[in-house]
């Protein structure tokens, strides 16, 4: 896509966003009106911008231009990007459903309760839609056919949608008489960070009974019958293929387990594939004289790994005690310090560090000096009052020459500090290693925060030399965070192998914005069992004492 498309992209997605949260509706018709008068342009817009005179453009006016030296700058919008964060990602989606403007998306999120594109689709096929007031039966059949397209077009689920569409199903296929066992296999079972195919493992009493079943509940194609196995693939089920393996013989179910599983390259590199067989999985590793392995790291190369690091996960929630990098109403959360601590206590955590935004992220409502003092105080109080055990963090941004956002006479009064880049994105290689080192080599730097700025599906990371970051946290004593948010799940679990090797410390954090993303922590989990990761390795799983040995290592807080 030019460099023109992206920004009329961006500038009408952000009117959009504007007008969903109530925008003063002037500033809306500027920046709709603005991408408009853009699109006329036939002039490179980089170079008008830069000689001036894009400002004698009709309806450019001091706003527009900031937003468009930000794009220029960055590669993309931050204001935007900080108004996306606290939206959603599924109710983001309905906004790339060609006739689904601000208006309608907020009519059908606030008074119906459609807050995805599964949901939107669910209402039309329900006659639902046709009946609401400004939409009608002629919408509905058009809103259907732009599902389909993006449906078509889009070849992969991030983790936690896909996983929630293979519960569901599970849930569904217990109910069949014909069903003794069921089990999700492939790259859910895996847990691979997206997910191009939902498969399921379905061991039946009679094969014939399960595909009379299956009529009243699903559309359905009978692909093949392989190795006593019969492959069905269900129509329309899902945004992504989805596969059941019908399986009679329970003797069998312990190898096509294995075998399905994968990863196809992993089965490849195996020594001994001859002895896939047995009454179990750790029966099967037994017969190929290998450690029974997780299935989260089954992947390609796990074989050259160093042994040391080819050990088994424990990693688990109970493992876990600090709760570290989450929001509160002080910067863009949704709820109160109170609120995502006791929700914190329910999940496990035992002590908290609340690390709010800075006050580079004007767009996410960041802390000046003089909040940041407010919210101490407040912090203060509720740890006397609550006996709880909450420290004083900020998630400060890392600013284009490396430097965090505050100077260090406020720097050294957090008990926690979290570095990370929200802004600036197209700077080059070295450039942006440079700018992250720098940082990590700040001596009140707790924290590198996803480290590699990606958004699974809509947005590369940075370029940047991963294994110069890793080195410097490691000799600055820094922990990487795996940020557990699904969207993100970043660092990427392909560069935990040498991240272990090279001995840092990890810290797996939710990156909550509310109550309902705490639960976000299990996917960091589980992608931080991938490589192996175990409790010592993690900051979060330090005891409270371990953790204030760690936050004084390198300088005295006051």
């Amino acid at each position: 896509m030019s460099f023109k498309k992206e920004l009329i992209k961006e500038l009408e997605l952000f009117a959009d966003i504007l007008e969903y949260n109530g925008e003063n509706k002037f500033k809306v018709a500027a920046f709709r009106n603005g991408a408009n008068n853009i699109r006329r342009l036939d002039k490179d817009i980089k170079t008008m911008f830069e000689d001036g005179s894009l400002e004698a453009v009709k309806g450019v006016g001091k706003g527009l231009l900031a937003f468009i030296k930000d794009f220029i700058d960055n590669g993309t919008s931050t204001e935007l990007n900080g108004l996306l964060d606290q939206i959603p990602g599924d109710v983001i989606e309905l906004f790339n459903i060609r006739g689904m403007g601000a208006r309608k998306v907020k009519q059908l999120v606030e008074e119906h309760g459609i807050k995805s594109i599964a949901d939107l689709e669910h209402a039309c096929r329900e006659g639902r839609i046709s009946e609401i007031k400004g939409f009608g039966a002629k919408t509905e059949a058009k809103l259907l056919a732009e599902i389909e397209k993006i449906k078509e077009s889009k070849d992969f689920l991030h983790i936690h949608k896909a996983m929630k569409i293979g519960n569901k199903l599970t849930e569904k296929l217990q109910k069949f008489k014909s069903v003794k066992q069921i089990h999700l296999t492939g790259e859910l079972r895996r847990i691979r960070e997206v997910i191009s195919k939902i498969e399921i493992i379905v061991l039946v009493s009679s094969k014939s009974d399960f595909l009379d079943e299956l009529p009243n509940s699903f559309n359905f194609n009978e692909i093949e019958s392989l190795f006593n196995v019969d492959r069905v693939e269900l129509s329309s089920y899902a945004p992504i293929r989805t596969q059941l393996f019908l399986v009679e013989n329970s003797n069998l179910l312990p190898q096509i387990l294995f075998l399905s599983t994968g990863e196809e390259k992993f089965i490849e590199e195996l020594q001994h594939k001859e002895n896939i067989k047995g009454k179990s999985e750790e029966e099967i590793f037994s017969n190929l004289q290998m450690p029974c392995i997780i299935p989260e790291m089954r992947e390609q190369d796990f074989l050259k790994h160093p042994e040391h690091l080819r050990k088994n996960s424990s990693l688990s929630l109970n493992d876990f005690k600090g709760f570290f990098h989450f929001h509160t109403t002080y910067s863009d959360g949704m709820n109160t310090l109170e609120e995502m601590v006791t929700e914190g206590k329910k999940t496990g955590f035992k002590y908290f560090t609340v690390c709010d935004h800075s006050k580079t992220a004007f767009y996410a409502n960041g802390l000046d000096e003089k909040r940041i003092e407010k919210q101490r105080s407040e912090i203060d109080e509720f740890n006397r009052k609550s006996k709880a055990n909450v420290y004083h963090g900020i998630e400060s941004d890392i600013l284009r020459n490396g430097s965090l956002d505050y100077e260090e006479s406020v720097l050294k009064r957090f008990d926690f500090i979290v570095a990370s880049i929200h802004s600036i994105f197209t700077l080059s290689e070295d450039e942006m290693t440079n700018r992250i080192i720098k940082a990590v080599e700040n001596p009140y730097t707790d924290l590198l925060a996803h480290p590699t700025g990606r958004l699974l599906l809509s947005r590369e990371g940075y370029k940047v030399n991963i294994q110069k970051v890793i080195d410097a946290c490691v000799a600055n004593d820094v922990a990487i965070e795996i940020n557990a948010n699904p969207y993100r799940l970043d660092l990427d679990w392909r560069n935990f192998y040498y991240a272990r090797e090279k001995g840092c410390r990890f810290s797996i954090n939710p990156d909550a914005h509310s109550v309902d993303e705490i639960t976000n922590i299990s996917y960091g989990i589980s992608i931080a069992r991938k490589a192996g990761i175990q409790p010592e390795e993690i900051l979060n799983c330090f005891s409270e004492k371990e953790f204030n040995k760690f936050i004084n290592r390198k300088v005295i807080r006051n």
